[in-house]
């Protein structure tokens, strides 16, 4: 086991999350719009309809874990794994409300965490979340749950791979969902004034995606985080 020291508290690897809710909504882009702004990583996008990627955009309230609670927002991109592992999910932009977070999410794993406000409505049946960042609005994300979605006990092994500071990392996570709904379509997304929703402009980001999920209860294991170059 591998200890880290962060604002004085340690955290000690396999960091383990043991109830979060999670809400997702995957929407395909321009593929050729999407490697410019991906070029500082050097990986390699999924396209799996020629000229088209996939990006997903993910909010998660996470209530018991080894960081403590706090509220996340993901940009991620469908990748072909650079470990040679098939594919895997590029953690673009990760905002966070909270900075226990935000500082063990970059020193211990790379991951590119930033501080904002994260607004979260999970009580009914509709889900939604705005973010604010440097006092600008830049995204709101809204998901529809679907029909349920048989989950097992079993774990499901995800990659993901960071950036920071021009560091290529993969860090491999175990999840394991219940109370998962599913849906085509089922998302609707809102653009801000922040950079970020300018950059998902320009890659043709549709308002509706083509899928979206919600997961009742999500625990998880983060591993160590592997220096790939």
């Amino acid at each position: 086991m591998t200890t880290h020291m962060i604002q004085g508290q340690p955290v000690t690897l396999p960091v383990r999350i043991r109830d979060a809710t999670a809400c997702a909504a995957t929407f395909a882009v321009r593929a050729t719009a999407v490697r410019p702004l991906l070029r500082y990583a050097g990986v390699d996008l999924v396209e799996p309809v020629p000229g088209r990627a996939l990006c997903s955009l993910v909010f998660v309230r996470y209530l018991d874990g080894d960081l403590g609670p706090y509220h996340e927002f993901g940009v991620a991109y469908l990748i072909r794994s650079p470990a040679g592992r098939g594919f895997g999910a590029f953690i673009h932009w990760l905002p966070v409300n909270q900075p226990f977070t935000l500082e063990a999410g970059r020193t211990i794993w790379g991951f590119p965490k930033e501080m904002t406000d994260i607004e979260l409505r999970l009580a009914g049946r509709t889900k939604s979340c705005v973010v604010r960042a440097d006092g600008r609005f830049a995204m709101g994300l809204l998901v529809k749950p679907g029909v349920p979605v048989p989950s097992g006990a079993a774990a499901t092994s995800i990659d993901a791979y960071t950036c920071l500071d021009g560091v290529l990392r993969r860090t491999p996570w175990e999840l394991r969902a219940s109370g998962v709904r599913a849906r085509p379509g089922g998302a609707e997304v809102r653009l801000g004034d922040h950079p970020i929703a300018a950059e998902l402009r320009s890659i043709g980001l549709p308002r509706r995606a083509l899928s979206a999920n919600v997961i009742g209860r999500m625990r998880m294991t983060f591993g160590e985080a592997e220096v790939v170059r």
